[in-house]
């Protein structure tokens, strides 16, 4: 059904318009209020009337919950003023009344030019009524219905917004409803407030004008309560999470749904939507919105930051005044005005969605999943296409989902879907683009060839992608590069990337069978040696084996892998993390910077290059820019979410941290972000979040050697003392049966203040060249051990300064 209010499109059950919140019926239209449906039923006064012998009504121009709101005249001064009524009910309550005259309080006790102006209170045939200046134009709510508004014309109006506020909170009085029904947007471009209805005083005297026309008001003082502590008074949607749990508010409320607002003018959607009133509950209080520039590519980042401090959930990191929000949108509003802050051109944008196996046999995915990513690849080596990386593109695999959905999620232009058949030697692949805003098919092709023709496939679906995209292509050169003539090889090759990220060990040692089997049928096919070398590497990164041991195995296969292939920028930067590994860090950086010239947007890449350079080396600064980029290419990734939180960690901003770890655990509850809460939590002194969340990873990780090291630390560090003895004696029973990395062991050491023992341990660490031990430089939770006289040589055993 449509909502009326705003034309949005809701399914048939919804009770709430998913995109401006009003209630809706079984037909479609708003549920009324008891007092909409008594104002629509009231008497209006007719056209000439001369209401409290000082104003000529002129026209109705509207109806709300609290009444009837009336052009008119003021015969003395001859001006155009607005009467706003209270509706005429016999058995209205006191509270309505009250409310009434809070609005005239609240509001006559401000002089600012965004905040509607009070004239006069007074009253007309036993109704309440208040005069205001009369204003020309829409509110925008109906501005944004009418036009998408442009980045200038949105900081423009919040920056007037903020201003009323500011003027507001000055006074010690708290809006409680912002909201576009409740910003009025003048002919002229200026904006004002309105609806001081369900406005809040703050404790203290406010300074109040001395003769304003609400002082004649006698039956209620403004610091008196309307509501019951507990209630939650204003507009669901706009609701901060303090506002609704009832809560004690402040000014901060005012900001959060100026930051909903915002949100809604960059995006024309609600940052918390869903069919009731819980679902929209549940988003304020625990979900993050999709970020905005997701939605609105053209949308400046610093514009997205502002949106996103002003919907903190946690008040305390979120603007703490009005004038501080004014301020950084006036800075944006000075830099674009200079040139120093603009959008670039649109660059065309896909993502290649997972290809459906239409063969009936669940063992033939990989090949499905092998050919899409094997065209994901290639289309991403395309200069000016911007292409969604695995991850996020495949988290839509088996939904039925619309592809306007997937489009905004990702904030992509264009989807790529198709399905594999597989019959003996012969496929059947149908592939078609997609334009994501309306489903528009753009290009669609099937494919029926000999398994010999799996390349030319990929190619050709490529050149075509392009083609439609980009209007031009060098058809001089193949998108596909033929890695291996032997068809068999390369379904092996398939098969053990399929095996390979399951991350089970049955995935991992048929995933070491698979990449065998394609090598000894192809020696001179790169990928494969490239797949193997990484799976030794990922043994060694998941403290499986020991690292020494596996990245003598790891590096025969990347040297191999160059040898046939030395363009393959994963086997340069896998063959930095081997260098690296040995503490060769001029030799490491060469490798990584020839894999970033081959491939700047490879996550494999980026992983690397993260783990065995920037951090040991502090390039803390280049890592969040790296990541940054990383998650706009892939943000349905929670392992890039994390990784972006890891390095704000590492740089001490535990805010951005946090909500990162928050971005990476909502996407998935089961990655290791729990570790990063844990550390962050500790280091801002809530001990009791840091100690669940390290249980959590713990109990996720099947009691892993690096959990239990990292639990042991947080026992040791938070003076549960007996706890972390405990683990250190199962982490070293488990010692004397299987490897067990010794930074874990060091770890616990370090919690439990035994420094001396830690740096045995972490001695240890750097002889079996375990990755943990790289960060001891830069990572806060070994922040003591940098007093100790053993910390200077324990970086020289790895070649780095203190």
């Amino acid at each position: 059904m449509k909502c009326p209010a705003c034309h949005s499109d809701n399914t048939d059950t919804a009770r709430f318009c998913s995109q401006c919140a009003t209630p809706l019926t079984k037909d479609g239209a708003p549920i009324p209020t008891a007092a909409q449906s008594l104002a629509s039923s009231l008497p209006i006064i007719p056209r000439d009337t001369i209401i409290a012998g000082k104003y000529r009504v002129a026209d109705v121009i509207g109806q709300g919950g609290m009444g009837v709101v009336y052009k008119a005249e003021d015969i003395k001064l001859r001006r155009a003023v607005a009467l706003k009524f209270l509706a005429d009910d016999p058995a209205r309550d006191r509270q309505s009344v009250e409310r009434f005259q809070r609005e005239a309080r609240a509001a006559s006790a401000l002089n600012d030019p965004h905040i509607c102006t009070i004239f006069d209170v007074d009253e007309h045939a036993g109704r309440p009524f208040i005069a205001l200046e009369f204003l020309e134009g829409k509110t925008l709510r109906d501005q944004m219905l009418a036009e998408r508004l442009g980045v200038e014309q949105i900081v423009d109006l919040a920056i007037q917004v903020a201003a009323g506020l500011e003027a507001a909170h000055g006074k010690g009085i708290v809006h409680r409803d912002i909201k576009p029904g409740n910003i009025f947007v003048t002919d002229s471009g200026q904006a004002k407030i309105l609806d001081f209805g369900l406005a809040k005083l703050l404790p203290g005297p406010p300074s109040k004008p001395a003769e304003s026309p609400a002082a004649r008001m006698p039956t209620l003082t403004i610091e008196e309560p309307l509501t019951s502590k507990g209630s939650a008074m204003g507009t669901v949607a706009y609701m901060s999470p303090e506002q609704a749990l009832g809560k004690d508010l402040d000014a901060r409320t005012d900001l959060f749904s100026l930051g909903v607002v915002l949100y809604e003018m960059a995006t024309r959607i609600l940052p918390f939507r869903g069919d009731t009133t819980a679902a929209v509950f549940d988003g304020i209080l625990n979900k993050a919105p999709a970020l905005p520039i997701r939605l609105n590519p053209d949308l400046p980042a610093e514009l997205e930051h502002i949106i996103e401090k002003a919907l903190e959930k946690d008040r305390d990191v979120r603007y703490q005044s009005a004038r501080e929000m004014g301020a950084d949108l006036k800075r944006l509003k000075r830099e674009r005005d200079s040139g120093r802050v603009a959008s670039g051109p649109r660059v065309p944008s896909l993502a290649v969605l997972p290809f459906a196996n239409l063969g009936g046999d669940k063992e033939n995915e990989y090949f499905s999943d092998g050919l899409a990513e094997d065209i994901l690849d290639a289309l991403g080596q395309v200069s000016g296409l911007r292409v969604m990386a695995r991850t996020s593109a495949f988290a839509f695999r088996g939904k039925e989902q619309d592809v306007r959905e997937i489009g905004a999620r990702l904030n992509v232009e264009n989807i790529l879907e198709g399905s594999v058949r597989r019959a003996g030697n012969r496929i059947r692949v149908t592939a078609q683009l997609v334009k994501a805003s309306d489903g528009y098919h753009l290009w669609s092709q099937r494919f029926d060839r000999e398994m010999t023709d799996v390349f030319a496939i990929q190619d050709e679906i490529s050149q075509a992608i392009v083609e439609k995209l980009r209007g031009r292509l060098a058809a001089d050169r193949p998108l596909v590069k033929r890695q291996t003539a032997n068809v068999e090889a390369y379904n092996l090759n398939l098969k053990a990337r399929y095996q390979l990220f399951r991350l089970t060990p049955d995935g991992l040692a048929k995933s070491k069978d698979y990449y065998e089997q394609a090598v000894a049928l192809d020696p001179t096919y790169a990928l494969a040696w490239y797949g193997l070398a990484g799976f030794y590497n990922l043994l060694g990164m998941s403290g499986l084996f020991p690292p020494k041991a596996v990245n003598a195995q790891a590096d025969h296969a990347i040297r191999e892998a160059l040898q046939h292939d030395d363009q393959l920028a994963e086997a340069h930067a896998l063959m930095g993390a081997l260098r690296a590994a040995e503490f060769d860090w001029p030799a490491a950086e060469r490798e990584f910077r020839r894999a970033q010239e081959l491939d700047p947007n490879s996550e494999d890449v980026l992983i690397w290059y993260d783990q065995y350079y920037m951090g040991p080396q502090r390039r803390l600064d280049e890592a969040v820019a790296a990541f940054l980029k990383a998650v706009e290419l892939d943000p349905l990734s929670a392992s890039m979410q994390a990784k972006l939180g890891y390095n704000y960690c590492l740089k001490r901003d535990w805010d951005r941290a946090l909500k990162q770890c928050r971005a990476a655990l909502e996407l998935d509850p089961q990655c290791w972000a729990h570790i990063l809460l844990g550390s962050c939590s500790y280091h801002i002194g809530k001990y009791d979040e840091a100690i669940r969340a390290m249980e959590t990873q713990a109990q996720i990780m099947g009691r892993s050697s690096f959990a239990l090291g990292n639990l042991g630390w947080i026992y040791g560090r938070t003076g549960r003392t007996g706890d972390a003895l405990k683990l250190l004696g199962e982490l070293q029973e488990r010692a004397r049966t299987q490897y067990t990395p010794s930074w874990s062991l060091g770890a616990v050491y370090d919690g439990l203040g035994d420094l001396d023992k830690a740096f045995d341990w972490f001695e240890k660490a750097v002889d079996e060249r375990e990755p943990l031990i790289f960060h001891v430089g830069v990572h806060p939770n070994y922040d003591r051990l940098r007093t100790h006289p053993r910390y200077k040589g324990l970086l020289a055993k790895m070649n780095l300064e203190p």
